[in-house]
């Protein structure tokens, strides 16, 4: 499992050598300062090693989905293991195959993914790659969006649609029951309530276990808890982005996961410096430093970004590792001021 493989022997390495230079520092004070006797230097090393366990922002490495569920935070995005526009099969099938299997072996628990991805071609290739599937393996789909080309999504929402994708989702996936079925769009030319009232139908029959949403207000969610307890939220958001964050906060007081999406704009110049001032200081990447900003920033955020490559994968995967200080996340905070 890549969650903290080697930051127990780091952080003993980095534990070493801050005892070495704060006795080192000591012994020379103590010689230069005039009439100054040898002071004991043990005291001055754990100062220095609790201000900098201080100045780093903990984080919460799992989440349980429903108050049931516990994955960790760090998932996988299903989409692009798709062709070009998130249309047909991908460019390579294999290494789409190895970017799942990898993804277990590096401790995703959670993946996400759509019947519109492909479409169908997403929830196919999880399937191949990895069932029977791990006991902890939580595999969260959508419906609501049809698909008619590259790059278009309408959106279809009615009890008709979502029936046929939500039998296919389980045909496909093979499994007998959904653990996590988010609606991924309300309908604006159909009610709500029907699309409530279909969910909360499925889910008293045993097809769906828990319940989620995409693209929502807090209006929206409260109104589809009146159907079904509501237990995550998909939203675009980002270090950049940060137009749903009275939602995120709605989730974290109501122990909602929200899963963002889009987690960097690459066009965003002024963001892009900040980003890579942290980045530079953790020697890692802007990407990965837009990921750990969403671990520290938020408990209940999980994480799904996504790739077709092994190694783009493993790095994604290394920002779980990164300790942001309080100085980072300040500066990454000012980023939306």
């Amino acid at each position: 499992m890549f969650y903290g493989k080697y930051r127990c022997l780091n952080f003993c390495l980095a534990v070493c050598k801050l005892i070495v230079e704060a006795r080192h520092a000591s012994t020379t004070i103590g010689l230069n300062a005039p009439n100054a006797k040898q002071r004991p230097t043990g005291g001055v090393a754990i100062l220095t090693i609790r201000k900098v366990m201080e100045n780093s922002v903990a984080f919460q490495r799992t989440f349980r989905i429903g108050g049931k569920i516990e994955v960790n935070r760090l998932g996988y995005g299903a989409m692009r293991i798709t062709g070009k526009g998130i249309w047909g099969p991908p460019a390579d099938k294999e290494e789409c195959i190895r970017v799942l299997k990898r993804a277990v072996e590096l401790g995703v628990n959670f993946i996400d993914t759509a019947d519109s991805y492909g479409p169908n071609v997403s929830e196919e290739l999880i399937a191949e790659a990895l069932y029977p599937y791990p006991p902890d393996l939580l595999i969260g789909t959508k419906g609501g969006l049809l698909r008619t080309g590259p790059d278009e999504w309408p959106i279809d929402a009615s009890p008709k649609h979502l029936e046929e994708v939500l039998n296919g989702s389980l045909q496909r996936l093979k499994l007998q029951w959904i653990d996590l079925y988010q609606l991924h769009r309300i309908d604006p030319k159909v009610p709500a309530e029907q699309t409530f009232e279909f969910l909360q139908k499925k889910q008293q029959e045993g097809k769906i276990r828990f319940i989620g949403l995409s693209e929502v207000s807090v209006e929206d969610i409260q109104k589809a808890q009146q159907f079904f307890e509501v237990v995550s939220v998909q939203n675009m958001y980002s270090v950049d982005n940060r137009k749903w964050e009275p939602v995120l906060e709605y989730c974290k007081e109501h122990n909602i996961a929200f899963i963002p999406w889009f987690p960097l704009n690459a066009g965003n110049i002024t963001a892009q410096e900040r980003l890579k001032w942290v980045a530079d200081k953790h020697k890692c990447t802007v990407h990965q430093v837009a990921l750990s900003w969403l671990l520290h920033h938020a408990d209940n955020i999980l994480l799904i970004p996504g790739t077709s490559s092994v190694a783009h994968l493993e790095e994604n995967m290394k920002a779980a590792n990164i300790e942001l200080t309080e100085q980072d996340m300040e500066e990454l905070n000012s980023i939306s001021a």
